[in-house]
């Protein structure tokens, strides 16, 4: 599974809502997730430009997409961003990939 990087910012509604009756809603979002095949790492409220960020892991991007556009779509939030996230390893491996794939910059000689 990949893991991708959830980062959510509520609507004024929402946090009226929520000011009003506190809860916590990883249970929601865990079933959520589960229900698209996905298992949830850990997620943490936060403050600044998002109110919450988790990190999930998902059986395919079709499947990331589909649970970002459920959330998205549901109203309560403002802003959603999903990253893909790549382990060091995979990274690595870009970088080989990269450094042999041809691509020469723009000026950069033949």
């Amino acid at each position: 599974m990949s893991s991708y990087l959830l980062e959510v910012a509520y609507t004024s509604n929402a946090w009226s809502a929520l000011i009003n009756s506190p809860q916590d809603r990883t249970e929601v979002v865990q079933k959520t997730v589960e229900n698209l095949g996905g298992k949830v790492n850990a997620f943490w409220m936060a403050f600044g430009d998002y109110d919450v960020v988790g990190i999930v892991e998902m059986p395919d991007n079709v499947s990331a997409a589909a649970f970002s556009m459920a959330l998205s779509g549901g109203g309560a939030c403002r802003a959603v961003k999903t990253t893909p996230l790549m382990t060091v390893q995979e990274g690595l491996a870009a970088m080989k990939k990269a450094a042999s794939c041809g691509y020469k910059a723009v000026g950069a000689g033949k």
